[in-house]
């Protein structure tokens, strides 16, 4: 720091001593504080990089569920359009369904419980 007032002696009175102290611990204090918004912003970048890859993840999950729903649904629909001769099919189908419910119903009651 420069001394700008310094008296006719060369000595520093009382009071900038004081005042020159002051500044130096709350120059410490400010550095202490940057360097803690330094470590909290890089473990928050490490933080959004990992959810990022997950993310990115789960996305590709979702691409490859949305795939095979596609088709599914298309065998399911030419299954419809075929007409009557898959109406048996379709009962046997709907039937298993409701069964299926029916028991994932009563198993999670019991599990519950």
């Amino acid at each position: 720091m420069s001394h700008w007032n310094r008296n006719s002696g060369g000595t520093t009175s009382g009071t900038e001593q004081i005042m020159e102290s002051e500044n130096d611990r709350l120059a410490d204090q400010l550095a202490s504080k940057v360097s803690r918004l330094k470590m909290i912003s890089l473990d928050v970048r490490d933080d959004v990089d990992d959810q990022n890859k997950y993310l990115d993840g789960v996305d590709s999950d979702f691409m490859s569920t949305t795939g095979l729903l596609g088709g599914t649904v298309n065998r399911f629909n030419n299954m419809i359009a075929a007409g009557r001769g898959n109406r048996k099919m379709m009962c046997y189908l709907i039937a298993f369904l409701v069964i299926l419910f029916l028991l994932l119903y009563f198993v999670l009651n019991r599990t519950k419980t």
